[in-house]
């Protein structure tokens, strides 16, 4: 099994089959526009166009299960992404990451790779590791998407190997991708 046996529907609620995906580096990404990491559109946006005609693609997917801080229809989501961080990348539409409704394809990426902790001495892990442990007190041991803006990295064969939390170092995220490409 890899992602390509996966789909999702896109922002006007067609079904997406992530095989045609086939042979390219993947982050997905859950977001939200109103969160505190919002900002990383812009810096996900510069690593699409460095490296997207090298096979780069990133796949957004918005979610309001956090705090809920991706309000609005997929249409205002696109727009208010396009506006504020010129992003061109691929939208979906907003899915649920966690509990019985979870898309299948984060069921999956969760199961390839669980979580792994917050970066220690970032001062936003301590505040999120507080908001998990109050949604689950077993958070820390759970596969469950955290927070907002956690990234997948995909291989050209449609492998998991790579997952980064909200506040990890995006340079270093930037060296896996490269060194897949």
């Amino acid at each position: 099994m890899s992602v390509y046996d996966f789909s999702a529907k896109n922002t006007r609620g067609e079904e997406v089959s992530l095989a045609q995906y086939r042979g390219k580096v993947l982050l997905i990404v859950n977001t939200a526009t109103g969160c505190g990491f919002t900002p990383q559109y812009k810096e996900l946006e510069a690593l699409y166009e460095r490296f997207q005609a090298r096979g780069l693609e990133i796949l957004d997917f918005p979610c309001n299960q956090f705090g809920a801080q991706a309000p609005g229809t997929n249409e205002e989501i696109v727009s208010f992404c396009q506006l504020h961080f010129g992003v061109k990348f691929p939208q979906f539409a907003k899915i649920e990451v966690n509990g019985a409704k979870a898309l299948p394809l984060y069921t999956y990426l969760k199961e390839q790779k669980g979580f792994e902790g917050f970066p220690e001495g970032h001062p936003a892990s301590e505040l999120l590791g507080g908001i998990a442990a109050q949604m689950d007190p077993n958070w820390a041991s759970s596969p469950d998407i955290k927070w907002n803006f956690t990234k997948f990295l995909v291989d050209r064969e449609g492998r998991v190997v790579g997952r980064y939390e909200p506040m990890g170092d995006l340079a270093a995220l930037e060296k896996d991708v490269e060194a897949l490409l």
